[in-house]
């Protein structure tokens, strides 16, 4: 038994070709963009952006996991947002989200929404994603 597919038209075959030309634009642009919010999210460590706590609060210098965190968080967005060395980052930060999640957040409720790891969740895929795809366009860096 053969399953039938409907034939690709014209307008399909130019609408899959345009997406595959602006896709590395467009995961290009995604990653400076990630990379840059997390970058702020890891300065708030080292008391930028109104700190940890909202009142310019920093991590103690070398305060085991906070203040590496930070260091981690600042020096893996940067390479991100550059696009040097973009999976290895990635995928670091990507680890350091999970694992901010699931010791930090998981054991105060089951839900993201719940325990306010919707963030950690969120970037720790997000980071996934760009150790899986790749910088795009736009990277110093393959």
């Amino acid at each position: 038994m053969s399953i039938q597919t409907a034939p690709k038209t014209a307008a399909a075959t130019t609408v899959a070709a345009r997406a595959d030309r602006v896709r590395p634009i467009v995961l290009g642009l995604f990653r400076i963009v990630m990379g840059f919010l997390f970058l702020c999210h890891g300065l708030q460590g080292f008391g930028f952006f109104g700190g940890i706590d909202g009142a310019g609060l920093a991590m103690a210098f070398g305060e085991w996991p906070g203040w590496y965190a930070s260091l981690i968080e600042v020096v893996g967005s940067a390479c991100v947002l550059a696009g040097f060395g973009t999976r290895t980052a990635a995928f670091l930060l990507s680890g350091v989200m999970a694992y901010a999640y699931f010791v930090y957040h998981a054991p105060l409720a089951l839900m993201p929404m719940h325990n306010q790891g919707e963030p950690a969740a969120m970037y720790s895929w997000i980071f996934l994603l760009l150790a899986a795809f790749g910088p795009g366009a736009f990277a110093l860096r393959r």
